[in-house]
């Protein structure tokens, strides 16, 4: 029966407990420990059954109970706490005053006046809002938390999805079965997004023979607003309410509709909010079609052509990829990336393949797909992988962008993943560090004199909070796994048991996280007689495993995978010894980085982009047992838990497989297992935790996301919002000159010839040595500003080519009779052995983000 009329109701509460609505629907409290504890405090089991959910609780708990708080003058002291607590952090921006508000304060409001805008597909804030799907989505969650503790003007940009992701339960036979729950947006804490009239602030988004409508929402996180996109309203068609359905759910096409309400959308809402935005964050490849979007406003609603557009729109975009291997790439067949965006080709006046080529490294091939990362790195002037050896992966996977460039200059950089403190770290935990670190242990820097008084915590003290930190975690497991049998209706013989898994004094290996099968979840029961030995140990020298995490619905190997763990468990009888946690989210993880011993990860190196769940884990204390890929190649691995491995990379997986097996198995048992059961006359394995200390001291203030975010707006946020000003300003003069300048240079830029070179000393030099050299250079029409002449000097490699190369900046002296410029530079060797030498010449222009930006490169022969 379908409603006459509907009507939002909103939670009635007692004047006197007015305080608990703004608490409840900014996100704040997730990092708050005073507001998550008076939520608790308020209805434990409705806090547990609401999924940690203060709106829902609200809008049902009883009146009754809401009385009986009004008189609880303990609650309400608790709760006007938290109420001045949440009132002096929205008014906190110390961060970005002190590194940027003053540097802008001389100048024009306009300039003054910076919003970033964050676009991601899923963000993973809350185990409430169930709108993410593993670690890209809970960075991109952690990323606004700690802009808001900065102070940063940004804001997030994504999709609300009326499903989500899906609820993961296993069947008898221990297979991933997938349940997608219906939203209810009303109660969770969400806004509603209204104009001045009230109606619901609505944008219009065009796909081919229709317009798509989305309203749009706000979740408020501390001081950053992230809005959010949904469709699933009138008077859009079915097929359309699903665009915002099922986070990476339907086929290709429902990808690609997806993708358009995220950039085109996204860019569409913005502006419908009245935001001027000066610098564009893509977090993910999925964004990319926002700089299509933003050229085509800037044509047809600031009258730019093309070139000057697009030039804007690169020097202001921000790429961030977390793709280690093509196979993770969105890519969209030529005719179906026509049919849903040729109309911005015409728009552009671009041919079809010129526009196609957007999204192509070889633009020359006709029958490439579309690349999201490609179409994103073209529009960017900042790319960055999200750990320093991804980083170095990513230029060689995109080195073909940049055509004669030396790969380790390719310009995609390195900003490395963090995690957000506050919200990881176990309450108890935080409770701990306040008392022997001080409140600011959260945000320290790497080379705070803080970070030393770790020393300062007692052995007992930190080892006895961390055994309630397991216990915790095995109550929560034993519950959450009674109450996923009683759902699938199993036996009263396996709830029983499901009640007496893992022993809370055990040493405890977790492994949790996405179940992609280059992440070798059954790399641990790959020598079955040897694992089973080490759960066996003896009685005092027990090892015990928790595992858990989600395969995509349409990955049937990640899916095999978890039915092989767990028929293992039922096939070997260690189900108290090993369990498998269904339905790994946001909640289940913060318990299992906060309780096991010490996390295991075991990618295959190097597909790993970074990870976090083991930055987690780090700053509970808990040593890492890792290969040596993504954040964890980087890290202080031998004071802070154990390589598996020596980073070495294998062309047979099988034997990699084997190799790392039986690495894994010798460090468990013989260094794991003697470190953590080896007491002293208190009880005590001291080693192990000092060990602990080690890697909460060492990793705790580097892999955070404070490090992270600040690292973005300093070397991104901040450079993009100021090309953004210089090249908007006079009506986008300076945009319309780099524009005209480009198209001079690349009309121009073969005609340059190197003339000749002089070096001034032989073949033979000693290190140390002065050697300079001479060149002259003709430019044909262009002028000594257009470009710089470089020196490239390295040792040669085996295949006679210069390896880590430097280059040293040429002078420009005078111009010959001939008209040639003439450049003199000197240098030194200081290394002996077989070094080389070449010349190269860049553009130059100071509007220009880097010298790569034109891709325009000439070598001497």
């Amino acid at each position: 029966m379908q409603p006459i009329r509907t009507f939002n109701v909103s939670p009635s509460l007692p004047s006197r407990l007015e305080s608990l609505r703004p608490l409840a629907y900014n996100l704040h409290w997730d990092w708050n420990a005073e507001s998550k504890d008076l939520f608790r405090r308020l209805d434990p089991d409705l806090w547990e059954v609401s999924h940690h959910n203060p709106v829902y609780m609200l809008g049902n708990i009883s009146q009754v109970r809401l009385q009986e708080v009004v008189e609880d003058e303990g609650f309400l002291a608790q709760m006007d706490r938290a109420a001045r607590q949440l009132e002096d952090y929205l008014q906190e921006r110390s961060w970005y005053d002190k590194h940027r508000a003053q540097e802008t304060a001389n100048k024009t409001d306009k300039y003054s006046q910076e919003c970033f805008a964050y676009f991601s597909a899923e963000f993973g804030l809350v185990d409430c809002l169930p709108i993410y799907s593993g670690g890209l989505g809970v960075l991109a969650g952690d990323h606004l938390k700690s802009a808001s503790d900065l102070g940063l003007p940004l804001v997030g940009v994504g999709l609300l999805y009326q499903q989500g992701y899906f609820a993961q339960y296993l069947n008898a036979d221990g297979w991933q079965q997938e349940r997608y729950l219906s939203n209810d947006f009303y109660n969770m804490p969400l806004h509603l997004e209204r104009n001045a009239d009230g109606s619901e602030l609505r944008i219009e988004v065009d796909y081919p023979g229709r317009t798509v409508y989305a309203r749009v929402w706000r979740v408020q996180v501390g001081t950053v607003p992230l809005y959010l996109m949904d469709t699933n309203i009138e008077p859009n068609n079915p097929y359309d309410h699903d665009i915002t359905d099922q986070l990476y759910g339907g086929d290709i096409d429902m990808r690609i509709h997806q993708e358009i309400m995220l950039g085109v959308g996204g860019v569409r809402m913005l502006k419908a909010l009245g935001l001027r935005v000066t610098a564009y964050h893509m977090n993910e490849g999925h964004a990319a079609f926002s700089g299509l979007e933003r050229t085509r406003m800037l044509m047809q609603e600031e009258g730019l052509k093309y070139e000057q557009a697009s030039q804007l729109v690169a020097s202001s975009n921000i790429f961030t990829t977390h793709t280690p291997v093509p196979a993770g790439i969105d890519l969209f067949a030529p005719d179906k990336t026509l049919y849903y965006l040729g109309r911005y080709a015409e728009v552009f006046g671009l041919s079809k393949d010129q526009f196609l080529g957007l999204g192509r490294e070889n633009t020359g091939d006709l029958t490439s797909p579309f690349s999201m990362a490609v179409l994103a790195l073209k529009t960017s002037t900042f790319a960055n992988g999200v750990a320093q050896l991804h980083g170095v992966v990513s230029r060689g996977m995109f080195k073909a962008l940049w055509q004669n460039l030396p790969v380790q200059e390719v310009p995609i950089t390195a900003i490395t993943n963090g995690v957000h403190a506050r919200s990881c770290v176990a309450s108890a935990t935080q409770t701990l560090y306040d008392r022997y670190l001080g409140p600011n242990w959260s945000s320290a820097p790497v080379n705070s004199p803080l970070w030393e008084r770790i020393n300062t915590i007692p052995d007992e003290e930190l080892w006895r909070n961390h055994e309630r930190c397991r216990l915790d975690m095995v109550v929560f497991v034993r519950e959450h796994l009674v109450n996923h049998l009683r759902d699938r209706g199993a036996s009263a013989a396996e709830i029983t048991q499901a009640q007496e898994v893992l022993d809370p004094s055990v040493l405890t290996i977790g492994f949790a996280r996405r179940f992609a099968t280059y992440k070798r979840a059954t790399l641990w029961m790959r020598d079955l007689e040897r694992c089973k030995r080490i759960l066996a140990g003896n009685k005092d020298r027990r090892v015990q495993f928790v595992i858990s995490g989600k395969a995509h619905p349409k990955d049937i190997p990640g899916k095999e995978l978890i039915r092989e763990i767990n028929h293992f468990i039922r096939e070997q009888g260690l189900s108290k010894q090993v369990v498998f946690v269904p339905n790994y989210d946001i909640h289940v993880a913060r318990l299992l980085v906060a309780g096991c011993d010490i996390w295991l990860n075991t990618p295959r190196r190097p597909r790993e982009a970074s990870g976090t769940s083991g930055m987690k884990a780090s700053m509970n204390g808990l040593p890492n047992l890792s290969v040596l890929d993504g954040w964890w190649d980087e890290a202080d691995y031998v004071r802070t838990g154990w390589a598996i491995g020596h980073g070495e990379n294998y062309e047979d997986p099988m034997y990699q497989d084997e190799i790392e097996a039986n690495a894994l198995y010798d460090l468990i048992e013989q260094d794991v297992v003697p470190l953590f059961y080896n007491r002293d006359s208190d009880s005590l394995p001291r080693p192990w935790i000092a060990k602990m200390k080690d890697a909460i001291r060492l990793n705790c203030p580097f892999f955070n996301t404070e490090r992270m975010v600040s690292e973005y707006a300093m070397r991104a946020y901040f450079p993009a919002s100021d090309r953004y000003h210089s090249l908007s300003v006079d009506h986008y003069a300076p945009a319309h000159e780099l524009a005209k300048w480009k198209a001079n240079l690349s009309d121009h830029w073969y005609n340059i010839k190197i003339a000749s070179i002089d070096i001034s000393d032989t073949a033979d030099v000693k290190v140390d040595q002065t050697i300079t050299v001479k060149a002259k250079i003709d430019l044909a029409t262009l002028t000594p500003n257009d470009i710089q002449v470089q020196l490239y000097q390295g040792a040669i490699d085996a295949n006679g080519e210069i390896v880590d190369g430097i280059p040293v900046v040429m002078a420009c002296q005078e111009q010959d009779s001939n008209g040639s410029s003439v450049y003199t530079a000197e240098l030194v060797y200081t290394h002996s052995g077989l070094q080389g030498l070449s010349l190269r010449v860049l553009p130059q222009h100071e509007y220009l983000s880097s010298p790569y930006e034109p891709r325009l490169i000439l070598w001497a022969s």
